[in-house]
C-alpha cells in the first residue's frame, strides 16, 4: 500500500477533477502490475495496473489507495475491470465519498466473490486525497498557503524589495510544490507588483499548473507575463460582480477564464472563490499570496496547510508583513495549526503545518 500511495502522488496536480490514485497488483509475492491516475483523470490507476499485469492479474491481490469506481462514465467502472481480470483480493485504503461510488465499488467486488480489506494506511491516504474529499463533500479544493519570510515575518522591505529573501534551495522546493497542485493562486497586488509567471521551472519539460488570480476589479496588467502566456498555460481570474465588462472581454480575448464571485465587504469573498474553483473541478490549490489574500483565507478558516520558509535575516517593522489584517482581537479567535514537518532547506528553514481537526 505504501508503494501504491507513492504512485498515486505522481498524479497530483495532473489528474483533477479525479483523485490521484495509485494501484499495485501482486501475485505470489511479486509485483506484476502498477499504475496511477493518468493526466486528465483517465485511464484510472486500476486500469493502468491491470493492463500491465495482463493474465498475471488472475488470482492476484490489488492494492489500491481508494475504493474502485462503480459507475459508468467516460471509462467503464474499475470495480468491473478488477472482477473481469479475475483478481482474488482487493486491499483499499479508503472508501470513496463520491455518491456515485460510496461503497458500491466494494459491493460489486464482494458480490463477485473477491475478498475486500479496507483501512490500510488510511490516515496517509486521507491526507493525500484530502483535496478530492473536500471538493466532493464541501465543494472546495484543499488550500496550501505558502509564505517565504524573514525571521520577523516580512516579505519585502519598505521599498518593496523582495528578491530574494530565501535562498535557491527554498525556491526550488516552491517549484516542486507547484508541481503537486492543480493551480497556483495569487492576489491582484502580487500580480501587479511582481509580474509573476507562476510556472514550474528547473524540472525540465513538465506539466504546468494553471494560474489563478483573485482580483475584484481585474486590475491586472494586460501586458504582463500572465496575459502574454494565457493561451499557452491557463489563467483563471476570480473577480467581483462590479468588474468592468471591457476588462472581462479583454482577458477572455487573451485566453483567460473569468469566474465571477461574490463580495464580502470590499473584497472578493474567499469562500466564493474556492467554491467557484471547486465547481470547476480543482482539488488542490497552492496560494502564494500576497498579504491581503493570505489574511482573508486565514480569517475565513479556509487554509488547510501552511508551508513556511523562514530566512535568517530581519527586516524590521517598516517591512511589508506576510499576512494582511485578519481582525483577530483574542488569541482564541486565531486559527491554529499543528506542526507536521520542520527541517533545513539550504540556508533557510522549511516548516509545514496542517489545520487542527475541527478548526
Amino acid at each position: 500500500m505504501a508503494h501504491a500511495l507513492a504512485l498515486g502522488r505522481r498524479g497530483m496536480g495532473r489528474c483533477w477533477p479525479n483523485p490521484a490514485v495509485g494501484c499495485v497488483i501482486v501475485r505470489n509475492g511479486r509485483v506484476v502490475g502498477r499504475g496511477w491516475t493518468q493526466p486528465g483523470g483517465r485511464p484510472h490507476a486500476e486500469r493502468v495496473a491491470l493492463d500491465m499485469a495482463g493474465a498475471a492479474a488472475r488470482g492476484a491481490t490489488a492494492y489500491v489507495t481508494l475504493e474502485p469506481c462503480a459507475h459508468h462514465g467516460k471509462t467503464p467502472p474499475c470495480a468491473e475491470a478488477l472482477v473481469e481480470a479475475g483478481v482474488s483480493r482487493v486491499v483499499a485504503a479508503l472508501r470513496d465519498d463520491d455518491p456515485r461510488v460510496s461503497g458500491q465499488g466494494f459491493d460489486k467486488l464482494r458480490a463477485a466473490g473477491i475478498t475486500v480489506d479496507t483501512g490500510v494506511l488510511s490516515r496517509t491516504a486521507a491526507h493525500d486525497l484530502a483535496g478530492f474529499f473536500l471538493k466532493t463533500n464541501a465543494g472546495r479544493p484543499w488550500v496550501t498557503l505558502k509564505l517565504a519570510t524573514s525571521f520577523d515575518g516580512r516579505i519585502a522591505t519598505a521599498t518593496g524589495e523582495s528578491q530574494w529573501i530565501t535562498g535557491p534551495e527554498a525556491r526550488r522546493e516552491v517549484h516542486a510544490q507547484r508541481l503537486r497542485h492543480d493551480a497556483v493562486m495569487v492576489g491582484a497586488g502580487t500580480a501587479r507588483a511582481d509580474d509573476p509567471s507562476l510556472t514550474v521551472r528547473g524540472f525540465g519539460a513538465v506539466h504546468q499548473p494553471l494560474r489563478v488570480v483573485v482580483s475584484r476589479m481585474i486590475d491586472i496588467p494586460l501586458t504582463g507575463n500572465l496575459a502574454l502566456t494565457a493561451k499557452e498555460i491557463p489563467v483563471w481570474i476570480c473577480h467581483g460582480p462590479d468588474a468592468s465588462q471591457d476588462l472581462v472581454e479583454a482577458w477572455t480575448g487573451l485566453g483567460a477564464k473569468l469566474l465571477p464571485c461574490r463580495l464580502l465587504g470590499r473584497q472578493v469573498d474567499p469562500l466564493s472563490v474556492l467554491q467557484a474553483l471547486g465547481e470547476a473541478g480543482l482539488t488542490r490549490v497552492f496560494c502564494e499570496g500576497g498579504g491581503a489574500l493570505a489574511g482573508s483565507l486565514l480569517g475565513a478558516g479556509l487554509v488547510d496547510e501552511l508551508i513556511g520558509f523562514t530566512a535568517g535575516l530581519a527586516i524590521g517593522a517598516e517591512g511589508l508583513p506576510a499576512i494582511g489584517a485578519m481582525g483577530v482581537d483574542r488569541l482564541s479567535e486565531a486559527p491554529r495549526f499543528e506542526l507536521v514537518d520542520s527541517r533545513p532547506c539550504g540556508a533557510d528553514v522549511l516548516h509545514r503545518w496542517v489545520a487542527r481537526s475541527g478548526d
